[in-house]
């Protein structure tokens, strides 16, 4: 379906990261909007656990260590 493009160390700062912004948005101060955070964290951890990018599927990039054939 998608062509992997997102290695390994790649995956677990995004899954990371995500997670991260998710839970500033849900238990950060109440005084600034940060929904906006909690939805780009979600991206952010869904094309990690997915390992695939849709931006570097358009620019032709890849994390991904080459296999040999």
């Amino acid at each position: 379906m998608w062509e992997t493009n997102v290695g390994k160390l790649d995956r677990l700062l995004r899954v990371v990261a995500g997670v991260a912004m998710v839970a500033f948005a849900v238990f950060g101060p109440e005084e600034i909007a940060w929904k906006g955070v909690g939805y780009l964290g979600f991206f952010v951890a869904t094309t990690g656990l997915l390992r695939t990018c849709p931006g570097y599927s358009i620019l032709g990039l890849s994390t991904c260590s080459k296999k040999s054939a």
